[in-house]
């Protein structure tokens, strides 16, 4: 997710963090390269001269701290501007409402309007407790309807049944008595959609909007369209009126330049963002992480946020003292593989790490990516129970039939094994040297002064900046600082 708006602007802030004064040329010109790399981002012109000539404005005329760099300031401003264009507070749905509270997913047809539905189904039921109602709209179309269906099984949320010669508003009507006489909190409206925005389209949804009064109606738009997502935006929200953006495929589109034009054009919060085809793969929008994950700043806490929904902390503390003594075994290791693929794959974590782009190119230039991860899933799910708890009893016959089975080679199986041993050994030292404080003096520091172990891991892993500090050992392949961990060569 905006990968190459990322990469551009690094370079752009790399150039200007390297000086000690800036005159009005460095800035201007710094300017211009930032309004390139928005405009090949695929973000609107519009939005692109107001954003450039806001920030301009504000670092030439800035007072700059004798504590912040130049170039530092102007990142903070760039930042400050970034969450002013996408919204400066996080929005999620409007539930504030006398219960069934009914929220109708709009969109032109293709753009992931039944697949967000039920993303959004299974979150309001997961996290908010909700008791949600799905009902689909879309007569013209009954895959669609039988769509809807299958997805709500997997994700165990009621659909509406399905009944012949029905309109549009019919199942509207009947969608909404059986949620009031069932105690449903929430109604889901799956509208039909279009291969391009047209009257007849709008004029059914205007008729369902006016008799169900939504309390929601929020656009489902592709991100992969760019400047044709804006445009059918600004469409209904002309036509019809819209009071949030759901953006699907948000995780193939490297350019981003949607996200940042729509709330500008539309003037309507961006909820939410499909961030994959699983059905958990959706992320709430909270404009100030999403500027920071541009700048190359990072999520922490949107990292803490996606490991306490997927990480159990009863497995995680047993696991813990597992490691501890040494007890580490491939099944323990298959667990925190697996776990990484359920949080966004390698590449999704290291994006909401601080500081951690260039890491992240040059262990994909290694091979070190979620490919890679999941060949050595492939590899452990290969082996008997017996061979995961003793992998010291893999001999030659036994690695070929793990190869054969894993469609891997004798050699990834080695390597599998040899960082199995190493992560086994760094935990085993982590677990004398104290846990946390262990992992901190390896960064080359100790522990806080207050006896407060994680706070003195915070305090040496990040440097002045907030940023990750990352290891020389671990970049420069002559000296390990994590055993268990890829090496990569100097690229420097």
């Amino acid at each position: 997710m905006f990968e190459a708006l990322s990469d551009r602007l690094g370079t752009v802030f790399d150039r200007l963090k390297g000086r000690g004064t800036l005159s009005e040329a460095d800035i201007t010109a710094a300017m211009r390269e930032v309004r390139v790399a928005l405009l090949e981002a695929d973000v609107a012109l519009d939005v692109v001269k107001s954003f450039v000539d806001r920030v301009r404005e504000r670092a030439i005329g800035q007072e700059v701290m004798r504590s912040v760099t130049p170039g530092q300031q102007v990142i903070k401003i760039v930042n400050d501007n970034l969450i002013e264009v996408l919204g400066t507070e996080p929005a999620w749905i409007e539930l504030n409402a006398v219960p069934p509270v009914p929220i109708m997913m709009v969109g032109l047809q293709g753009g992931g309007k039944t697949t967000s539905t039920a993303k959004i189904a299974a979150r309001l039921t997961k996290r908010d407790k909700k008791k949600v109602l799905m009902a689909s709209l879309d007569v013209a179309r009954p895959a669609a309807r039988e769509q809807l269906k299958v997805l709500g099984e997997q994700i165990d949320v009621t659909t509406l049944p399905m009944a012949k010669g029905e309109t549009a508003l019919s199942i509207a009507k009947r969608a909404m008595t059986a949620a009031r006489l069932q105690g449903f909190d929430v109604v889901m409206l799956d509208t039909a959609g279009r291969v391009t925005v047209d009257q007849a389209l709008m004029e059914e949804i205007r008729q369902i909007r006016d008799e169900v009064k939504p309390v929601e109606t929020l656009l489902i738009a592709d991100a992969l369209t760019g400047q044709d997502a804006v445009t059918t935006a600004k469409n209904f929200q002309e036509n019809l009126g819209i009071s949030g953006i759901v953006l699907t495929r948000l995780d193939g589109d490297s350019r981003g330049g949607a996200a940042l034009s729509m709330r500008s054009v539309t003037g309507v919060p961006i909820k939410c963002v499909g961030t994959g085809e699983k059905l958990e793969d959706l992320e709430d929008f909270n404009p100030e992480r999403v500027a920071g994950r541009i700048l190359g700043m990072g999520d922490v806490v949107g990292l803490v946020e996606k490991a306490a929904e997927n990480i159990e902390v009863e497995d995680a503390e047993r696991l813990a003292a597992k490691m501890q003594k040494g007890l580490f075994d491939l099944d323990d290791m298959l667990s925190q593989l697996q776990q990484v693929s359920k949080m966004g794959g390698l590449g999704g974590l290291m994006s909401m790490l601080p500081g951690v782009s260039k890491l992240q190119k040059q262990m994909a230039g290694a091979g070190v990516d979620d490919k890679s991860i999941r060949r050595q899933a492939a590899i452990i799910q290969s082996m008997t129970k017996q061979e995961r708890k003793t992998p010291k009893i893999l001999n030659a016959s036994r690695k070929k039939r793990v190869a054969s089975g894993s469609g891997t080679s004798a050699q990834e199986i080695n390597r599998l094994l040899k960082q199995h041993m190493e992560m086994g050994r760094m935990m085993k030292k982590m677990g004398k040297m104290g846990g946390l404080k262990g992992l901190s003096s390896m960064f080359g520091g100790a522990s806080s002064s207050d006896g407060d172990p994680a706070a003195g891991a915070d305090q040496n892993i990040l440097d002045s900046s907030g940023k990750l500090k990352i290891p020389q050992g671990l970049l420069d392949g002559n000296k390990g600082a994590f055993p268990g961990f890829p090496r990569f060569p100097n690229k420097r």
